[in-house]
């Protein structure tokens, strides 16, 4: 029997709150990552909830077999520019491409909603999802040393242009 996978707009019940607690206990159990990068997490989300423009910006959920495993956000950057932000694929449920698909998802939506460009910002650690990035066509465009959530990290910003929706 094969598990059901389902990507699907957020917006249930729940789903704010989730996002803030798998961001936490994942970097938390996986990096060692302290509470203030589930606060940064926190103000993302709570951002987000407070006021979005739906025509410029979304948010997805992952499912496998009815429950959250997943997530991305995109944002608004400037009027050119979409951020890529808080992608999360829960450990369990790894190895299924979701992280794939949560990212072809949000360029998608992206290229629909008229952005020129793409960005994202990740730290050094995270090798899965740079993978991911960069046979999407990210591209490493600036990184600097940082010392954040209890860890000293490499932050990465990665960019890429985005074809208009259809062509």
């Amino acid at each position: 029997m094969s598990a059901e996978i389902l990507i699907r707009p957020l917006g249930r019940p729940g789903d704010l709150g989730w996002v803030v607690l798998a961001h936490g206990e994942t970097y938390a159990a996986e990096f060692g990552w302290d509470s203030s990068f589930e606060a940064l997490v926190a103000r993302i989300v709570a951002d987000y909830a407070a006021g979005h423009d739906p025509a410029r910006e979304a948010a997805w959920i992952a499912e496998l077999d009815g429950e959250r495993v997943g997530c991305v956000f995109c944002v608004a950057a400037d009027e050119q520019t979409a951020q890529l932000r808080i992608l999360l694929v829960d450990p369990a449920a790894r190895g299924r491409r979701l992280g794939g698909r949560l990212v072809d998802e949000c360029l998608a939506f992206a290229r629909r909603a008229g952005y020129a460009r793409i960005r994202l910002w990740t730290n050094h650690p995270l090798v899965a999802a740079r993978g991911i990035y960069l046979s999407r066509g990210f591209r490493l465009v600036q990184e600097e040393p940082h010392h954040s959530f209890g860890a000293d990290l490499t932050g990465q910003v990665y960019e890429r242009e985005l074809a208009p929706a259809g062509g």
